[in-house]
């Protein structure tokens, strides 16, 4: 079995990713692992021509860091660890396994929302992106119905 030093584990704010938060605490605590909690942000990567103005970007930051730390505290509770967040900006799945590739980590935890067929194909999946680029094990965790 592995030995799980330091976990990255990438949230949304959705069910399937209050899911996986909770796998990942779960792994901290069983391996008395580093756990870091990470959002992106991708509202001024796809902004396109017209950026939102400074003020809403600012008070849309505050409120993904308000909601982030929130579940830092929920993650830090459950893996009775110290836990770390962090708000980044970008494309989900790049900065994603860029993160985990930069803090090292052993594991990462992502959530799935469970979309197939045409959904899939246009919407996409940042968890498939995740797994086909990621440099280290990837815990796909599936939504519980």
């Amino acid at each position: 079995m592995s030995q799980w030093h330091r976990i990255v584990c990438a949230v949304d704010f959705s069910e399937a990713a209050r899911v996986a938060m909770e796998e990942a605490a779960d792994q901290a605590a069983r391996f008395q692992s580093e756990l870091l909690l990470v959002h992106v942000d991708e509202s001024a990567a796809s902004a396109g021509d017209m950026p939102p103005a400074p003020a809403a970007l600012l008070a849309s930051r505050h409120e993904l860091e308000r909601k982030l730390e929130a579940w830092r505290t929920e993650a830090e509770r459950r893996s009775a660890r110290p836990v770390v967040a962090e708000v980044v900006e970008g494309s989900p799945a790049e900065e994603i396994v860029r993160l985990a590739t930069a803090r090292n980590a052993d594991l990462l935890v992502v959530g799935t929302h469970g979309r197939r067929g045409l959904r899939h194909l246009v919407i996409g999946s940042v968890a498939e992106r995740v797994v086909r680029t990621s440099h280290c094990p990837v815990l796909v965790v599936p939504r519980q119905s």
